[in-house]
C-alpha cells in the first residue's frame, strides 16, 4: 500500500509543475471545474487519470485492466453517509477523482467507465453486486470476461490483486449488469432479467454524468 501511494504522488509530482504554471484558461474545462469544487490537488489527480489513460490507450487489456485497478484502489474507501451525506450515492467518475475517497459502487463504476473509454467491449465487462462475507455486507466490484465462455477476473478495492472468481470464495454474486442488461447470479443464477426498472438507478447516474454533476463532500480529503 505504502509503493502504491508513493507512485500516485510520483505521479502527481510529475504533472504538477505544468498544471500550476498553466493559465486557468488553458486548464480542460472539467479540470477546471474539478480544481473549483475540490482544489488544487483534485486538478493533479485529473491530470494524472488522463495521462495514464492517454498511455494505456491501445495497449494489452490485461494492463489496462492491471493499471486502471491500481490506480483508483490508492484512493480511501470511506462510507456515503461520511463522504456525501446520503445512502447508498453513486459518485460519477469525476466526482471520485475530486473527492479521492468513496465506497465500494465508487470504485467500480470508476473503473468500468474508464475501461470502457479504453474500448474494452461491454460484452467483456460487468458490474456485479456481491456479498462479501469477510465483511458481513453487500459490495460491489468489476466483472472481466476474456471470453463469453470464460471464468470472470474480478476488479475490486478490498484485495489490489486482480484475481479470479473462483479464487474470491469471499465473495457470494448476487446480481450483474453492463448497463445494458441484467442478470441474477448465484446458486440456480445466470439468469438474464427483463425488468428494466432495476437499472433506474444506473440511468439516473448515467444522467448527472452526461450533465457533469459534481457534488461537494461533506469530508475534507486527506492526503497521504
Amino acid at each position: 500500500m505504502r509503493n502504491a501511494v508513493r507512485s500516485l504522488v510520483a505521479a502527481l509530482l510529475g504533472v504538477a509543475m505544468l498544471c500550476l504554471a498553466a493559465p486557468p484558461e488553458w486548464l480542460p474545462q472539467q479540470q477546471r471545474k474539478l480544481v473549483q469544487i475540490y482544489g488544487e490537488s483534485a486538478g493533479l489527480r485529473y491530470q494524472a487519470w488522463r495521462t495514464l489513460m492517454s498511455e494505456l490507450n491501445g495497449q494489452d487489456q490485461r494492463q489496462q485492466l492491471a493499471e486502471i485497478n491500481r490506480f483508483f484502489n490508492q484512493f480511501r474507501f470511506l462510507d456515503d453517509r461520511v463522504v456525501w451525506g446520503e445512502d447508498n450515492y453513486w459518485a460519477t467518475p469525476m466526482e471520485f477523482i475530486g473527492a479521492a475517497m468513496g465506497d465500494c459502487e465508487d470504485f467500480a463504476l470508476a473503473k468500468f467507465l474508464s475501461l470502457r473509454a479504453l474500448g474494452i467491449p461491454t460484452s467483456q465487462l460487468r458490474l456485479v453486486y456481491v456479498k462479501a462475507t469477510s465483511l458481513n455486507q453487500f459490495h460491489m466490484v468489476v466483472a472481466y470476461y476474456p471470453t463469453p465462455a470464460s471464468e470472470p477476473l474480478i476488479l475490486d478495492n478490498l484485495k489490489g490483486e486482480i484475481l479470479p472468481a473462483s479464487a474470491r470464495r469471499d465473495l457470494l454474486p448476487v446480481y450483474s449488469f453492463n448497463g445494458e442488461r441484467l442478470w441474477l447470479d448465484g446458486p440456480g443464477g445466470g439468469r438474464e432479467l427483463t425488468n428494466q426498472p432495476a437499472l433506474d438507478r444506473w440511468n439516473r447516474f448515467n444522467q448527472r454524468r452526461q450533465q457533469g454533476v459534481m457534488q461537494r463532500p461533506l469530508t475534507a480529503r486527506m492526503d497521504p
